[in-house]
């Protein structure tokens, strides 16, 4: 019998997040055969709804011999089945349930760019022009990553999920509308005296239609606006480096003055990518009361309750942002204790907890 948290999911996933109608196509992705019992369920619903289901499961040990065998006509092959089948479908929903986070760790880094970058139209086709939708399934490797056993990480991501997304949408709506009025955001808390410029820019509430979990309000600030310092207690992590202690001071929106107690000279490195990477793209509001401890998955990571992240680098253009980067690196920052979110300098959160 399927556990009753997962048929919650897949009905979440299905008719809140896709929305999905009589007659349309989707197409459940799963990374492994570990989500079997997501996949079946999403399937279950699919059908209920009206819709036509496809699956795709994928083989961690099937990348390793393709890697290992690619010649360089194979890595360069744009597999036009897979782009047939990114253009007919209506919705995507895709399950990461990884066995083991480090299997591609032996690989060439290059040939994962070279292959990342021919499949690149179809990933572009799935997010730009179709409804879909990102989650994980719980899986050993997962809980491992997080510093839990299998069954507390399946009760940190059902917990995280299974919420009521409608109310979620209401709580954030009332966020928007003070930011979207707002000219400036200043976060202050341990080590942290930061002004972000937001005037003009458009708030995004995201109560899962894309991410599952879900639970932030974004924007993206003015980009010469920042000012001030800001100590980050969380592990940053990027490209499977992880950072700690990272220390930033801003003036005239760049950074200006970088530290990190662990991996310095990547933080330095990844800063100097290019003209934008020393710029702020986003400045985030986490929201998900239901996720309280961090698991060094950035899905569930930046949405927090009671935390802000702020990216360096790519800016949103949907939010208004100009910030142009190769990269994009988001920064979580705890409220939780001792600190405070204000607009325009109206207290706004106190303590990791809504004034509004």
């Amino acid at each position: 019998m399927a556990d009753p948290r997962v048929k919650k999911l897949a009905n979440i996933l299905v008719n809140h997040s896709l929305g999905v109608k009589r007659g349309e196509t989707v197409l459940i992705a799963s990374s492994s055969e570990l989500a079997k019992p997501l996949v079946v369920e999403v399937f279950r619903e699919v059908m209920e709804a009206g819709g036509n289901p496809l699956t795709s499961v994928s083989f961690e040990e099937t990348q390793n011999v393709f890697y290992d065998k690619a010649d360089a006509a194979q890595l360069r092959n744009f597999p036009k089945v897979k782009d047939y089948e990114a253009k007919a479908i209506d919705c995507f929903v895709s399950i990461r349930a990884p066995i083991n986070k480090k299997s591609l760790s032996g690989v060439d880094p290059k040939k994962i760019s070279e292959r990342s970058k021919v499949l690149r139209p179809i990933g572009e086709t799935i997010v730009n022009k179709k409804r879909w939708v990102l989650c994980n399934y719980p899986t050993n490797a997962l809980a491992q990553e997080g510093d839990m056993s299998l069954a507390e990480y399946e009760d940190f991501l059902y917990g995280a999920t299974n919420v009521d997304w409608a109310r979620v949408k209401r709580e954030e709506m009332k966020l928007k509308r003070t930011l979207d009025k707002g000219r400036e955001v200043r976060i202050v808390g341990e080590d942290t005296d930061l002004r972000v410029g937001i005037k003009g820019r458009r708030a995004i509430p995201c109560f899962g239609l894309r991410n599952m979990p879900d639970g932030e309000v974004f924007l993206s600030p003015v980009e010469d606006s920042a000012e001030g310092y800001i100590y980050y207690e969380m592990p940053a992590i990027y490209q499977s480096r992880e950072v700690t202690g990272i220390r930033l001071r801003f003036r005239k929106g760049k950074v200006v003055e970088a530290s990190a107690d662990k991996n310095e000279k990547f933080l330095i490195s990844m800063l100097d990518t290019d003209r934008g990477g020393r710029y702020l793209g986003e400045l985030g509001v986490g929201v998900n009361y239901g996720i309280r401890e961090f698991s060094k998955d950035i899905l569930f990571d930046e949405k927090i309750g009671g935390t802000v992240h702020l990216a360096v680098g790519r800016s949103y253009e949907e939010a208004g942002g100009k910030n142009k980067s190769a990269i994009h690196w988001d920064m979580i920052k705890d409220l939780r204790k001792g600190g405070a979110l204000y607009v325009d300098g109206r207290c706004i959160q106190r303590n990791g907890r809504f004034l509004i």
